[in-house]
């Protein structure tokens, strides 16, 4: 599968809600799920023959500590040899419901294709995805919805847990109300590919059943986020 081997530290350019640099490209995102929080996201321009992922390849080991954990760590640290631009901001909060968070950046010449994502709360590896997006060339707003992809790296058992890379469990932020006392949907993975997400299954028990997820919150359909890019 092929990687991206270089991506720009997060800490030069800021993503946030408050914080916008005059470039060439504007990226707008929102979250279109009802109860789903979207951990800190990165936005990766870079050339055409790299990827951050692909879809029906094996998750790497930055992509899974992206998607069952939330860290952005391995992604901006991979290598060196491929000159990205990145909007990323790891100590940013948690885009709710409905939230838009916006950047902007000057992309180089070679970077032609955007790339984008975050980790999905609750979920045990799932996540937002954008794969190798060519850059429009002509000036103008430009919209891209989000499907959820599952990492294919972790069971999705619904129980809350550390969220750590190979760790069962999801992870359980303060910000989400979840249950406790669940069995546990599932202790497999059947598709240890990257695939579309088949979404939480959740119960209506906050001390028991199977997840500790709610059913009438956390479930989603695709697509789960909109990406609005404008290119000066």
């Amino acid at each position: 599968m092929k990687q991206l081997s270089k991506i720009i530290s997060a800490g030069l350019i800021a993503f946030s809600t408050n914080q916008a640099v005059a470039a060439d490209v504007t990226i707008e995102i929102q979250n279109l799920t009802q109860g789903l929080y979207f951990t800190p996201i990165a936005t990766v321009a870079h050339t055409s023959d790299t990827s951050l992922f692909e879809v029906g390849e094996m998750a790497s080991p930055e992509i899974q500590e992206m998607a069952e954990g939330g860290s952005l760590a391995g992604l901006t640290t991979i290598a060196t040899s491929i000159n990205a631009d990145v909007l990323a901001e790891p100590t940013a909060g948690p885009l709710g419901p409905t939230a838009k968070v916006s950047g902007s950046f000057m992309t180089a010449d070679t970077n032609t294709v955007l790339s984008i994502v975050a980790m999905i709360l609750p979920s045990n590896d799932g996540f937002i995805g954008l794969d190798n997006w060519t850059i429009p060339t002509e000036a103008g707003t430009y919209t891209v919805y989000l499907n959820a992809y599952d990492a294919g790296t972790e069971a999705n058992d619904e129980i809350v847990g550390g969220g750590a890379p190979g760790v069962p469990g999801m992870p359980a932020p303060p910000f989400l109300t979840l249950g406790t006392g669940g069995t546990g949907v599932t202790a497999t993975e059947t598709n240890n590919l990257i695939h579309i997400h088949p979404g939480n299954i959740g119960d209506d028990s906050a001390t028991e059943g199977k997840s500790d997820v709610t059913n009438t919150i956390h479930r989603w359909l695709n697509p789960v986020a909109k990406v609005t890019v404008t290119v000066q």
